[in-house]
């Protein structure tokens, strides 16, 4: 099975020909050129794909994209707020190696102790919320400059240093 990653929403139709907003979180302007389907999870771990017909940038966060089958507004709003995913070889193409939502996929260190994968990215005002899974919870680490130790690029590994207590709420 493909891997997925969430790179944002559609967040509103645009014209009365079924064009949409995608606003996402790729860390820069992209016309998603090259890119030939996004991905809808319809019901857990099942994706739905919707071809891309046509994309056009919008902002540094937003592109307009037009997609095969959807010709009409209201058909298009049925898709709004929905969350969008893409293959892990797409994501890899299109996210900034600079962007938060980069760390998607890397392993979270603290202090030696491998905490798992870092399955989501939470972009707030002065932190990123990375979602890692936990005892089978899912536990919302802060990253910020004080508890960031080190990115590991090349073998995909995120060094923190932690508050004392903090994933005890989660064990």
């Amino acid at each position: 099975m493909d891997q997925y990653f969430k790179i944002g929403k559609l967040v509103a139709s645009h014209g009365l020909k079924g064009d949409l907003v995608l606003q996402h979180s790729l860390g820069k302007k992209t016309s998603l050129k090259g890119l030939e389907a996004i991905f809808i999870e319809e019901k857990k771990d099942s994706f739905l794909p919707y071809f891309i017909q046509s994309a056009k940038i919008k902002s540094d966060t937003e592109t307009f994209l037009k997609l095969e089958g959807i010709d009409e507004k209201e058909t298009a709003r049925k898709l709004t707020p929905k969350e969008i995913w893409i293959t892990a070889d797409d994501f890899k193409k299109f996210a900034a190696t600079s962007s938060p939502i980069a760390l998607l996929g890397f392993n979270m260190i603290n202090e030696g102790e491998d905490l798992g994968e870092i399955i989501e990215i939470i972009e707030q005002p002065h932190q990123v919320l990375c979602v890692i899974m936990v005892n089978g919870n899912e536990a919302l680490i802060p990253i910020h400059e004080e508890s960031l130790e080190k990115v590991d690029r090349k073998n995909k590994k995120v060094h923190v240093v932690l508050p004392e207590g903090l994933l005890d709420i989660y064990r």
